[in-house]
């Protein structure tokens, strides 16, 4: 067994520590020792974009690091987007209402990953936002629903940025 090594990272707000081997990916930290499940795992080649998360405010696939190269930094995972555990954040809200998501599996990483699009994109077009969520792969929806969520999550987005 490879030696482990101290791992520190806020994670959601809160400073998590843990040991991993240096093969350890940020995916397999954030699951077991974070306790972080809305991170899934598909392809676990960057693919398919369902372990996706903020690292640093950037969304990266979670899958493709080690977990030692987010020693010390901020991740925000799914389960962290929301401001409290009873109000959702905006693009979850979307989703639910425009039926973006089927059977859920995909879901965690596009409403990480629209969420990151929209801070970048506040007032995106369709073809925009089919291209921002070009790198998630979905197997149940046809898109629609995702596109349609992510319209609604940027007007909602952008009209509290308004007040």
């Amino acid at each position: 067994m490879a030696d482990q090594i101290p791992l520190s990272m806020t994670v959601n707000g809160q400073t998590r520590r843990g040991l991993g081997e240096p093969r350890l990916t940020l995916a397999d930290f954030l699951r077991e020792q974070a306790n972080c499940t809305g991170v899934h795992l598909g392809c676990e080649h960057g693919v398919c974009g369902s372990c996706t998360v903020l690292m640093d405010g950037e969304a990266v696939r979670s899958c493709l690091l080690f977990a030692v190269q987010a020693d010390g930094a901020d991740i925000t995972t799914v389960e962290g987007l929301a401001p409290d555990d009873e109000t959702l954040h905006p693009v979850q809200e979307a989703f639910r209402d425009c039926h973006g998501l089927q059977c859920g599996f995909c879901t965690p990483g596009f409403v990480v990953s629209v969420a990151a699009f929209l801070e970048t994109n506040p007032d995106p077009s369709d073809d925009e936002i089919r291209h921002g969520i070009a790198g998630n792969l979905c197997r149940c929806t046809g898109y629609q629903g995702i596109v349609a969520a992510t319209r609604q999550a940027a007007a909602t987005m952008k009209g509290s940025r308004q007040s």
